[in-house]
C-alpha cells in the first residue's frame, strides 16, 4: 500500500512547527544527526548549503506565479520613505503643533515628497485597469518590493481597482514589514538581494523607477547594466521625477568621459506624469 502522502506532509509540518517553537521560545536545538536533511534548519543554515537556499529562493516565487498565472508584471521602485500625502500632512500638523524646527522641517520633506506616493498610485491604476478582464497571457501584474513608501503606493494602486499585485519583500536588519496592499498569495519574502533582483527582471515587461535612494540605484543600474550588456532584452525604463533625476543623475558626464556612449542614455525615459509613463509603455508594445 502507498504512502499516504497527506499524512507525510502533516508529519513534515508537525516537525517544522517543533523546531520553530524551540526557537521562538529560545531552546537552542538538540544535534539530531538523524533528522531529516531537508527539516534540518541547523543544516539547511550551514556555509556549505548556501547554494541550496539559493535554488528554493529561486524556485519557490517562480513555481508560485506559474501557478497563479502570472506571466507579465511592471516593476515598480522607489524608496519606502515617501509616505501617502494624508499621513505627510497629519505629520506636518502635528509637528507644528509641537514647535520643534527640525520636526517641521523634515514634516515639510515629508509633504512636497507626497506627490510622488500619490503618482505611483495613480500609475499603478492604469495598468491594473488595462488588465482586468484579460486573459492571463495579456495581462500585465504590478510587482514591487513589498514595503512601504513608493512599493505600498503601487500596490495599493493596483488594489484600489481589485487587481492582483505582487510584493518581492527582502529580510533586513530592521524588519522591514509588508505592506497591506500586496495580494497575500503573491508576497514574498527573500534573504538574497540577488535573488530578490532576479525575480524582479524575469517576468519584467517594463520598469518605473521613483526617487529613491542606495537600493533603488543599485536596482536602476543593474537593469540598465542587462539592458546594456543584451543580458536581458530591451524593455521600457521610466524614470520618475525629472526633477529628481535630473539632479541626481549626471550621466552626460559619462558620455564625455567615453565611459557610456550616447546611445545609451537612450536606454531610459523620464517623466512627469503617470498617465505618460503607462502611454510610453503600451507605445512600446503596441498595447
Amino acid at each position: 500500500m502507498e504512502a499516504n502522502p497527506d499524512s507525510q506532509d502533516t508529519r513534515l509540518a508537525e516537525i517544522w512547527g517543533e523546531l520553530h517553537r524551540n526557537t521562538t521560545n529560545g531552546d537552542p536545538f538538540k544535534p539530531n544527526a538523524y533528522r531529516l536533511a531537508f527539516v534540518d534548519p541547523e543544516f539547511l543554515q550551514r556555509r556549505e548549503t548556501r547554494g541550496i537556499r539559493f535554488q528554493l529562493e529561486l524556485l519557490k516565487p517562480d513555481l508560485n506565479l506559474a501557478e497563479q498565472g502570472i506571466e507579465q508584471t511592471v516593476v515598480v521602485y522607489g524608496s519606502a520613505r515617501v509616505i501617502a500625502p494624508d499621513e505627510a500632512a497629519r505629520q506636518l500638523e502635528a509637528a507644528r503643533a509641537g514647535g520643534d524646527a527640525r520636526q517641521i522641517a523634515l514634516a515639510e520633506r515629508a509633504v512636497k515628497n507626497a506627490h510622488y506616493y500619490a503618482q505611483a498610485r495613480a500609475f499603478a491604476r492604469h495598468v491594473a485597469e488595462y488588465s482586468m478582464g484579460r486573459a492571463p497571457a495579456e495581462r500585465l501584474t504590478i510587482c514591487t518590493g513589498g514595503g512601504p513608501g513608493i512599493m505600498e503606493a503601487a500596490n495599493r494602486g493596483a488594489h484600489d481597482v481589485g487587481a492582483p499585485s505582487i510584493g518581492l519583500n527582502i529580510t533586513l536588519p530592521h524588519e522591514q514589514h509588508c505592506n497591506p496592499y500586496i495580494t497575500p498569495s503573491l508576497m514574498f519574502k527573500f534573504h538574497y538581494f540577488a535573488l530578490r533582483k532576479m525575480h524582479f527582471m524575469m517576468r519584467a515587461k517594463a520598469l518605473v523607477v521613483f526617487p529613491g535612494g542606495f537600493g533603488t540605484m543599485d536596482e536602476l543600474f543593474e537593469v540598465l547594466t542587462l539592458v546594456q550588456t543584451h543580458k536581458a532584452k530591451p524593455v521600457p525604463i521610466v524614470l520618475f521625477g525629472s526633477a529628481f533625476w535630473r539632479r541626481v543623475l549626471h550621466l552626460d558626464v559619462m558620455v564625455e568621459e567615453g565611459t557610456i556612449t550616447t546611445e545609451d542614455l537612450g536606454l531610459f525615459h523620464t517623466t512627469d506624469d503617470p498617465a505618460e509613463a503607462w502611454e510610453l509603455i503600451r507605445t512600446f508594445y503596441g498595447l
